[in-house]
């Protein structure tokens, strides 16, 4: 299988690249650890019409195909990944509703959410609830032509700026629980309450926050798709396609790293000579650089896939996969660098603390392995083309 991107896609990626290192590389560290929110790079995600990549043309979205998609994250990621979160929840939310909503749905909200006039999130993890989504508490109660929904969301990707906010709730206690649990898609108006943000090791930039629905009501016609029960299903599908976009974020951090480091050897003298020269060094670069591609071809062969629509076990080797090297790239990058690499001064420390991100969301890296795990031993999937 030929993974060379075709013209369109080189210069899409271009674009891309071009757009990075103008706006988002040059004030990244500094508005990070200034924990400011990056309102100019969200206005150059509208122009260029990111916030539509998952929604069809005819609803005013690029709707990319899914290398493109990829090739969006890795090269955003590869400058500021907490700003590809930023896109990231709202692509996953928009293709949810373009691919399971009503057409009152769509046509109420993907519009402006390919502009970016409005913009979304998704509701899934709870305090108590994360990878075991079943374990939900929020509880959505039909009354007449209105849901009102009790709960707690947490670790929730534009909270303050959703809407509408898709929630994952259990709409019955009589069913199974993944037969009982719908998305609901709450309006900001509706009155859900931000009550907090919570503190993070790395992935600034977006707010990341727990959300209260104290009797909050919505009406009948904000549940996804119309049907009680099929919620786990939608938001299942949809994470399927969230574990690529982690893949390629993983892909930009591992790369920025490698360029990093290798950049840094080339300048840095020691005994008087570039650490380049020294055979500890070169070794450490042609794993980086290995690792990297073998992650990058991996996720554009998961995207592919996804776009055939088999990518379950496919997405899950490619999260977990190139996470793994995002690890151990950001680890070594900051070798090369010694010292220096502990400091702000450089970005190494940065893509440090963003890596471990991509270990842990859209699933865990140890549930990615059973997931692979059950497709290979159920015959799903086979290796090889």
């Amino acid at each position: 299988m030929d993974f060379e991107l075709n013209e369109d896609q080189l210069l899409f990626r271009q674009t891309l690249r071009e757009f990075v290192d103008r706006e988002i590389v040059p004030v990244a560290s500094d508005w990070e650890r200034e924990g400011r929110y990056p309102e100019e790079i969200v206005e150059g995600f509208r122009r260029l019409g990111l916030f539509g990549i998952t929604i069809p043309e005819r609803y005013g979205g690029l709707d990319l195909d899914r290398v493109s998609f990829a090739l969006v994250f890795e090269e955003i990621a590869r400058g500021w990944m907490g700003v590809a979160g930023i896109l990231g929840s709202h692509t996953l939310s928009a293709w949810m509703i373009a691919r399971y909503g009503t057409e009152e749905q769509r046509e109420t909200y993907l519009p402006a959410l390919a502009t970016g006039a409005r913009r979304t999130g998704i509701a899934l993890t709870e305090p108590g609830a994360g990878t075991d989504l079943q374990g939900i508490q929020t509880r959505a109660v039909r009354d007449g032509d209105e849901y009102v929904i009790h709960g707690t969301k947490t670790w929730i990707t534009n909270a303050r700026h959703a809407d509408p906010l898709p929630v994952l709730v259990k709409t019955s206690a009589a069913e199974p629980p993944h037969k009982g649990m719908s998305v609901l898609l709450v309006d900001a108006a509706a009155g859900f309450t931000v009550s907090r943000d919570l503190p993070k090791l790395g992935y600034k930039g977006p707010e990341t926050c727990e959300v209260v629905f104290d009797a909050v009501r919505v009406p009948a016609s904000a549940l996804l798709g119309g049907t009680e029960g099929r919620g786990m299903q939608q938001v299942l599908s949809a994470l399927e396609l969230g574990r690529v976009n982690i893949a390629a974020r993983a892909v930009g951090v591992s790369q920025c790293a490698y360029e990093s480091a290798l950049n840094y050897s080339r300048d840095r003298q020691a005994f008087g000579r570039p650490i380049a020269d020294f055979q500890a060094i070169q070794l450490k670069l042609a794993d980086m650089a290995t690792d990297i591609q073998a992650a990058r071809l991996l996720t554009y062969w998961a995207a592919t896939r996804s776009q055939a629509g088999a990518v379950n076990a496919e997405a899950a080797m490619a999260k977990y996969f190139a996470s793994e090297v995002a690890l151990r790239a950001t680890m070594e990058s900051m070798r090369v660098h010694g010292g220096y690499g502990y400091s702000q001064e450089f970005v190494v420390e940065r893509l440090y603390r963003d890596a471990p991100l991509m270990a842990i969301g859209e699933g865990t890296n140890d549930v990615q392995r059973m997931v692979i795990a059950r497709a290979l031993l159920s015959g799903a999937m086979k290796l090889g083309w």
